[in-house]
């Protein structure tokens, strides 16, 4: 596979073979590739989140907010105790 670049791109990739981080560019492409991935994962997580969230809103399964923050809040707290 044969990948162009913007002269800024390059750059940036030749700066972080040049920072001893990665190997050669190849290495730097990788890694961004990944990162990329990862974030459409979450993105895609996010969505369905959403859309489920949604999806309960419309059947009328709402939570008070006030009460979901107490709530949030309690969880928090008992985490916290647990840890100590």
């Amino acid at each position: 596979m044969n990948v162009s670049l913007t002269a800024e791109l390059e750059q940036f990739v030749d700066a972080k073979v040049e920072s001893g981080l990665y190997n050669n560019a190849s290495e730097v492409v990788r890694e961004g590739l990944r990162l990329l991935k990862e974030q459409d994962e979450v993105r895609l997580r996010w969505r369905e989140q959403i859309e489920r969230g949604w999806l309960e809103a419309q059947a009328g399964r709402l939570v008070d907010g006030p009460a979901a923050l107490t709530r949030i809040k309690q969880r928090l707290s008992t985490r916290s105790k647990k840890r100590a």
